[in-house]
């Protein structure tokens, strides 16, 4: 590369990390000529045989759609905001293509949908988010736009070079003067202390606030560098103590939002000692304003103390990214109003990096989730009868790393608890009297899990010395369906001596459900005996039957609406099955059906409830299930009937899928969604899934 390309891609380089956007230049066949800052997910999907096309169709039409000069802005397929300017170099026509940023919360929000379970889950996850651009405004592409402004080519025959070792005079535009943005002052201030570290091997003389300006400036870049290589925690962790640090503080935590409320990821000084319960949504309508001015919202402890003092101030600034809170940053005791504009200015800066990471560490963690899920089905699947109750004990343990567990189970005559299973237990729980009355019994009835770091921060009294204990941190978790309380599963003493965490109660959020069906039908079993299981199974098929399901049905809509959980019904229907009765006899077609409940069994999960409907149709109750998931799940059953091999000829199957929702709430609406969506897949040529759309007609789901 010579002297003047150099120049060239370090300008262009310069525009992009400045800004905080990504630069692309293409010539007219689309080929990349300069890539500065570009977004990770553009690189991944620009490389794939699947969506390049899709790529092709936004930033590949952009040489044309801007051969009159005119600059054109558009939103891409993938949620990210572009703006397309035609450049020269040398007499050569280029476009440049500036942005590649989400600027909608949304958008951001979809994207991470598509890439945890949607149709980017094939991406690589650490190479997918490697370098996702988020910003709230777009000033930050109308700057980078400005500075490139000047080899803007206004026609097909514009020569003006490409050339940084000229100064081009850029040509008046009639677009109305942009007002400065507080973001752009903010951007401004930070490229001060950027510009304040180049210059100063040029600056012998300095003052002592332009040296501090200068340290600060170097140590925020070496931040930035340090957060790319650390896990979302970590990361989290080194963003405090680096404001700690610099601004003389105290005591800090960094929360994060989990659904709309904020849960602790890290703290620093007294904070991390005490546990810290915020009592706002995050969404609150006065910490937005807050952070859009730059100051705190303060927040006070409803606790008085003998002396009638009230308790501590926590003063809180939030992280928005794309217009969103994402996140917050509690500093103890109140915070002057000179360091509170620092906190603010760094907020921003900060939070979509971590941002980043935090997304990074979902999609890691989702798939992890779903490993774990499966393991622990297959594992379900293996248990005997006889020792169900310490093997699903066992299972579960091993999956949240826990030494010791106990499955404590509820008495509906007295509505008290006992222990059906306990592992390395250091005493009898058996034979303890009143056990799990001080926490079990509460969780139990409220329906909530909880999670516990220490115990004697709490105000329980903990277990006597003789339990031996290596940890104060337990997790407690209710075994529901529907209103029906089980029993709850214990978990302390973890392997590695960390405390619990919400990562665990994620995991048991996974395999709960898998749990309660195995401990339901173990129960039924063991009250009922072999006549009532009997009267809920069909005979033929080993499967659940109507009469079960349609309990189960109620239940599980209740569940879904109290809990805004995702809920959906598969009704499948062997093809043509008369004729197949007709033509090979009724022993043969009881044979079919035999063989479809088999794989029904092999490919659902364990938390899914298959019955055999009536004749030849099935219905499959999917808990926690989307209609897109329940789609996918219902293709491969389509194909994996399609391809098993039947005594007698092919069989194949149409499936109609409903799922729970304002509309659809009553075990009759969903039954009659799904029957309606049945009915069109018979329609289609059989042999094919169809959705029900929610608006009295269906459509077919396509899984690649």
């Amino acid at each position: 590369m010579g002297t003047e390309a150099v120049k060239k891609q370090k300008m262009l380089d310069r525009v992009a990390d400045e800004n905080g956007v990504a630069v692309v230049v293409l010539d007219q066949n689309y080929h990349e000529v300069s890539v500065s800052n570009n977004n990770s997910i553009c690189r991944a999907l620009t490389a794939s045989p699947e969506f390049a096309p899709k790529c092709a169709a936004y930033c590949g039409m952009a040489f044309r759609n801007t051969a009159g000069g005119e600059a054109i802005e558009y939103e891409c397929h993938a949620g990210l905001v572009c703006k397309a300017i035609p450049v020269t170099d040398r007499g050569k026509r280029f476009v440049a293509i500036i942005g590649r940023t989400f600027m909608a919360a949304e958008k951001y929000r979809q994207a991470t949908d598509r890439a945890i379970s949607g149709d980017w889950a094939d991406f690589p996850p650490n190479e997918f988010f490697e370098n996702v651009l988020m910003t709230s405004t777009d000033s930050n592409i109308e700057k980078a736009v400005g500075e490139l402004s000047k080899f803007r080519a206004e026609a097909a025959d514009d020569v003006r070079d490409l050339d940084t070792s000229k100064e081009v005079e850029p040509k008046k535009s009639a677009e109305p003067v942009r007002v400065e943005s507080q973001t752009d002052q903010i951007d401004q201030q930070f490229k001060k202390l950027n510009e304040a570290v180049q210059s100063q091997a040029e600056t012998p003389k300095r003052s002592p606030r332009q040296d501090r300006r200068t340290a600060e400036a170097a140590k925020l870049r070496a931040l930035y560098g340090k957060l790319t290589k650390l896990k979302y925690a970590d990361a989290c962790l080194a963003a405090l103590e680096f404001l700690t640090a610099g601004l003389d503080l105290e005591s800090l935590v960094w929360l994060e939002r989990k659904d709309n409320r904020f849960i602790t990821t890290a703290a620093t000084g007294t904070l991390r000692e005490i546990p810290i319960k915020i009592g706002i949504p995050a969404d609150n309508q006065r910490l937005m304003t807050a952070s859009q001015q730059e100051r705190p919202l303060e927040l006070r402890e409803r606790i008085i103390d003998d002396e009638g003092r009230i308790g501590r101030t926590l003063s809180l600034f939030a992280t928005l990214v794309g217009g969103d809170i994402r996140s917050a940053i509690g500093v103890e005791g109140h915070v002057d109003e000179a360091k509170a504009r620092d906190i603010a200015l760094f907020c921003r800066r900060i939070g979509p990096q971590i941002e980043i990471l935090r997304l990074r560490r979902e999609v890691s963690d989702r798939e992890w989730l779903n490993r774990a899920a499966t393991r622990f089905n297959e594992s379900l699947k293996r248990i005997d009868t006889e020792d169900f109750w310490t093997h699903v004990t066992q299972v579960s343990a091993e999956l949240v790393q826990s030494e010791r567990a106990s499955l404590l189970i509820c008495d509906e005559q007295s509505e008290n608890l006992y222990t059906k299973a306990a592992i390395g237990s250091k005493v009898d729980l058996f034979g303890a009297i009143g056990v799990g009355d001080a926490v079990s019994k509460l969780v139990l009835d409220e329906g909530d899990p909880v999670v516990v770091e220490d115990i004697r921060r709490i105000g329980i009294k903990p277990a006597p010395a003789d339990w031996r204990y290596k940890t104060q941190s337990f997790l407690s978790y209710p075994i529901l369906i529907g209103e029906r309380r089980i029993g709850v599963m214990n978990f302390t003493d973890k392997v590695n001596g960390d405390a619990f965490s919400e990562r665990d109660l994620e995991l048991l959020h996974a395999i709960a459900p898998q749990i309660a069906v195995a401990i339901d039908r173990t129960v039924l079993k063991t009250r009922a005996g072999e006549l009532e299981q009997l009267s809920v199974t069909d005979s033929l098929t080993g499967l659940l039957n109507r009469r079960y399901l349609d309990k189960r049905l109620i239940e599980e809509i209740q569940r879904s609406k109290r809990h805004r959980f995702p809920m959906s019904l598969m009704m499948l229907d062997i093809d043509n099955f008369k004729s197949y009765n007709d033509t090979f006899g009724h022993q043969a077609g009881d044979a079919a059906l035999k063989i479809v409940a088999t794989v029904l069994q092999d490919i659902l999960r364990g938390a899914d409830v298959a019955a055999r409907y009536g004749g030849e149709e099935f219905a499959i109750l999917l808990p926690q299930t989307t209609s897109g998931e329940a789609a996918a799940i219902a293709e491969r059953l389509r194909q994996r009937i399609e391809r098993t091999e039947f005594p007698k000829r092919k069989v194949t199957v149409s499936i109609g899928i409903a799922a729970c929702s304002n509309e659809i709430d009553t075990p009759d609406d969903i039954i009659g969604a799904a029957d309606y969506a049945l009915y069109d897949a018979k329609n289609n040529g059989r042999n094919n899934v169809q959705v029900y759309d929610g608006f009295g007609k269906s459509f077919n789901q396509k899984i690649n």
